[in-house]
């Protein structure tokens, strides 16, 4: 049977954004998100999929440009999934990002809001990523327009990013705007030297091959941590590699190397192995009229990957819980302890939760580098960690800080805070609608007295939104 042919809408007024900063209009009632467009474009757009409630479509002419399309500045634009803003003004990305969390907060929580300022914009909106993972492949994507050209590509190895939702399917990075250098030098000398001594590049789909899978880190003190990571064991040609990269770049504070034989690129159960230099790096951040904070952060470690813009909202939860130095507080899903520690030093003790282990002995470790002691971790799934037993020992909370996952929060955890009522809680979230969600199972027992939104990463839907919550009286 062949093939339904789905038509081309004409001279369309794009209206705003969807979900996952997908573009939409209505089209006699129908919803349409449209790939490649902005709100105010006026377009034709060629529909790929029709649904009874909405459809979905690609534009094939502009016919106007809206005022708040700009030119993306990343050759693998339209690509590359990361940063697929880039066509749209960043003045225009942090309004309508202000715009997501007051409709979130309202529409989906039911909340009473009060004056929601300006999103704070990211002080820098490129190369602001301390992290970047890129893939091997022994099969790289080739584009639609390298198809057209006729021409034969004998090789397809490729050192880059996933195309969205393809596991499979990895495209050849030249440069990318995320990550201040050294990365793009690093990335481009390892795929250079494979090239040169025609080194086996991974098969994602056949789970065979040596070169895996190199991962980035970097600080604003100017560390720099590389792991790679290779598929099997090859000691002769993983020393020569190590060397070289070493021997290229001897700003690398931290070079690591690890085996990974299993069918997914997770490190969290392999041996990490120094080949140079120490475990780990170093972040720091202010902390005013106070010695700088210290962060070690190891190969399998959680940090904030905008580290500047971090700093900021870290004052920010400092600031909207209000401390005094008399204060106990705790601190949920609090990772490596990042928080917990900024907050230690202005209030009388902290105590963090989180699910993970290996995030609290780094929790741990990092208060023992800034000699904190006015702190404890336990680790455990908070559904279960937050009992009377837990209460018991560390007595309630006057303040409570909440950042939880995408996903937000159990709802057993709501109800274990609703027991513990705290004065304050101070809720950072990176996804607006499970906050909301959330949100909506407190506003009964609390008020929202603040709300900011903030740009954690630049051209992307994404946006971190941080609540401030105050118990009502009687």
């Amino acid at each position: 049977m062949a093939k339904k042919t789905l038509p081309i809408l004409e001279h369309i007024t794009v209206t705003g954004w969807g979900a996952k900063g997908k573009a939409l209009a209505k089209v006699d009632g129908l919803v349409v998100f449209i790939q490649g467009a902005v709100p105010g474009d006026v377009v034709n757009v060629q529909l790929t999929r029709k649904k009874k409630s909405y459809a979905e479509g690609r534009v094939t002419d502009l016919i106007t440009a809206s005022p708040e399309r700009v030119t993306p500045f990343c050759k693998h634009f339209g690509i590359c999934g990361g940063c697929t803003w880039q066509d749209l003004s960043y003045s225009a990305q942090v309004g309508h990002k202000r715009q997501e969390v007051i409709d979130n907060l309202q529409r989906l929580g039911g909340l009473e809001l009060p004056e929601v300022p300006p999103t704070l914009a990211s002080p820098e909106t490129r190369h602001y990523r301390n992290k970047l993972e890129f893939t091997f492949t022994a099969q790289r994507w080739i584009t639609k327009e390298e198809l057209d050209s006729g021409e034969q590509f004998d090789d397809r190895k490729a050192l880059g990013f996933h195309l969205p939702g393809r596991f499979d399917k990895v495209f050849d990075v030249e440069e990318c705007w995320l990550q201040p250098e050294p990365s793009n030098a690093i990335r481009n000398f390892v795929r250079a030297y494979g090239t040169q001594h025609n080194s086996d590049y991974y098969h994602i789909r056949q789970h065979e091959g040596w070169l895996r899978t190199l991962t980035i880190r970097t600080t604003t003190t100017g560390e720099v941590m590389v792991l790679v990571m290779f598929g099997r064991e090859d000691k002769t040609n993983r020393e020569a590699l190590l060397t070289a990269l070493q021997n290229e770049f001897p700003e690398i504070s931290s070079l690591l190397w690890c085996i990974n034989p299993k069918k997914n690129d997770t490190i969290w159960d392999l041996d990490i192995h120094v080949f140079h230099g120490r475990d780990h790096i170093v972040e720091e951040l202010r902390d005013v009229g106070l010695p700088n904070l210290r962060f070690r952060i190891g190969a399998k470690s959680f940090f904030q990957t905008n580290p500047q813009q971090t700093q900021v909202m870290y004052e920010l939860v400092r600031d909207l819980a209000g401390l005094k130095g008399d204060e106990r507080v705790y601190d949920l899903y609090c990772g490596a302890g990042s928080i917990s520690l900024f907050l230690a030093r202005h209030c009388q003790h902290v105590v963090g939760a989180e699910i993970v282990p290996e995030a609290i002995a780094d929790a741990h470790a990092n208060a023992e580098l800034n000699s904190i002691t006015n702190v404890n971790f336990e680790a455990g799934d908070l559904k279960d960690l937050l009992n009377t037993d837990f209460i018991a020992r560390h007595g309630k909370p006057d303040v409570l800080i909440t950042d939880p996952p995408r996903a937000g929060m159990h709802e057993a955890v709501v109800a274990r805070i609703r027991e513990l009522a705290p004065p304050c809680i101070v809720y950072v979230s990176c996804n607006p609608a499970t906050q909301a969600r959330d949100l909506a199972l407190l506003k009964d027992l609390y008020r929202v007295t603040h709300v900011q939104p903030m740009d954690m990463f630049p051209h992307t839907w994404h946006v971190e939104n941080v609540v401030r919550l105050e118990r009502i009286s009687g």
